[in-house]
């Protein structure tokens, strides 16, 4: 569980209510069920419109990485290639095959099995950079959709505000009706901009962050992998992979 994530949208959402408590506005004046209709589900349908089904299912599976990111260590990955590169040597590329039926990650799983089959470092290299560049182009589109909602949700903020001035300028001879009108107004514009900027771009930030990560881990992996097969000494290959962590 990644904590900072959870106390940074806690701490967002608190600084609005409490600014809103210390300004003398009331808890409930934020709370608007009309104008969290027209934001939540706006935004929603013009994602929706613009994206995949595909698309959109991945990338509200991976939003999960937000507060619950993949492990991603660069020690643990180089300490795993200097022991393949040690066997390697002494017991020669096939007594890898053990090592990859036993590996955990697909793709270390494939680069080791690349070795094990002898294939050349070209092609070791070249299936395991599109593999990387797919998954990585697939990552990325999936925090574009948050950026995508993002970018809508002050629009439709801004929708819901004129709907509620529409219902004032409407309803000017009842008097009772003038307050929730106003409220839908502006409280429509204080949910766009925030769920914008308190939660859909940082969530594609966040996620784009992560993607970064493990793009340089397998970036590592690659290298790593392709040095075993050249045939590097393991303290080369140590120092070499060492360049990642910088």
């Amino acid at each position: 569980m990644d904590i900072l994530s959870l106390l940074g949208v806690i701490l967002a959402f608190a600084a609005i209510l409490g600014g809103n408590l210390l300004e003398g506005g009331a808890v409930g004046s934020l709370f608007n069920g009309p104008a969290a209709i027209i934001v939540i589900g706006g935004t929603l349908a013009a994602t929706i419109l613009q994206t995949s089904w595909p698309m959109l299912k991945r990338a509200f599976t991976q939003v999960r990485w937000v507060f619950v990111p993949p492990f991603i260590n660069l020690e643990d990955g180089i300490g795993k290639v200097i022991d393949w590169s040690v066997k390697a040597r002494k017991q020669g590329l096939l007594g890898l095959e053990g090592l990859a039926e036993r590996e955990p990650e697909p793709f270390a799983r494939k680069g080791l099995q690349l070795l094990v089959d002898g294939a050349e470092t070209e092609t070791i290299r070249g299936i395991m950079e599109v593999d990387l560049e797919s998954r990585e182009q697939r990552d990325l589109e999936s925090a574009k959709v948050f950026e995508a909602m993002g970018g809508y949700s002050p629009t439709i903020g801004i929708i819901g505000a004129v709907m509620g001035l529409i219902q004032v300028m409407t309803n000017l001879e009842d008097p009772q009706s003038l307050g929730s009108g106003i409220a839908t107004a502006f409280v429509a514009t204080i949910y766009g901009v925030a769920l914008a900027n308190l939660l859909f771009f940082p969530v594609a930030n966040k996620m784009r962050g992560i993607v970064r990560e493990r793009t340089r881990y397998e970036d590592m992996m690659i290298d790593g992998i392709i040095a075993i097969a050249e045939g590097e000494n393991p303290k080369s290959i140590e120092l070499r992979l060492r360049g990642f962590l910088q």
